[in-house]
């Protein structure tokens, strides 16, 4: 079976029931903490795709790995998802949902990347310039520096990619030398 179909369907039967009690937001915050937790700790996969790890330890785990409470809706659904042998689809799951609260809540995911650390007040004036163009989305916004850039920076907003960075001039030019 397709490999995003699967995340794609229990995500949205989340989605729903979490509407449904109420929760979808707390759903959403426990989402970001488990895909956190799957980026930060590697040997989180693992231990949820381990055969031999007896189902209440994964469980465990994954409550733990996303702050949700024993009786909560992600709580219930984790076990459906454990009872079904679908585990090892957990982090694909909580990326689907988070995608479908995103899109259903008309939030924008903004990430900045400048090669140097920029003041508050230079942040503040590219994200007001990314919330004029999104006409009233909501904006939650990200930022990291890679002075492999070397001068300049790069917004993503959600799939949309503005690469204003020295490098990419270099780049650019670099390519049209070589086309010459």
């Amino acid at each position: 079976m397709n490999e995003g179909l699967i995340p794609g369907r229990y995500a949205k039967a989340l989605y729903k029931f979490a509407c449904e009690q109420g929760e979808s937001d707390a759903v959403y915050a426990q989402m970001k903490k488990l895909t956190a937790s799957y980026d930060g700790e590697p040997a989180l996969r693992k231990a949820v795709e381990n055969r031999f790890l007896p189902v209440a330890d994964k469980e465990k785990v994954l409550l733990t790995a996303s702050s949700a409470k024993a009786g909560d809706c992600l709580a219930k659904f984790i076990k459906l998802v454990i009872e079904h042998n679908r585990e090892d689809f957990m982090r694909e799951i909580a990326l689907a949902y988070l995608k479908i609260y995103r899109d259903a809540n008309d939030i924008a995911q903004v990430e900045i990347v400048t090669a140097h650390e920029l003041g508050e007040d230079k942040l503040d004036e590219i994200i007001e310039v990314v919330k004029r163009k999104l006409e009233g989305k909501k904006i939650e916004q990200t930022h990291r520096v890679d002075a492999g850039l070397i001068g300049g920076f790069v917004v993503k907003v959600d799939s949309l990619l503005l690469d204003a960075s020295i490098k990419n001039e270099l780049k650019k030019l670099r390519l049209k030398l070589l086309s010459k």
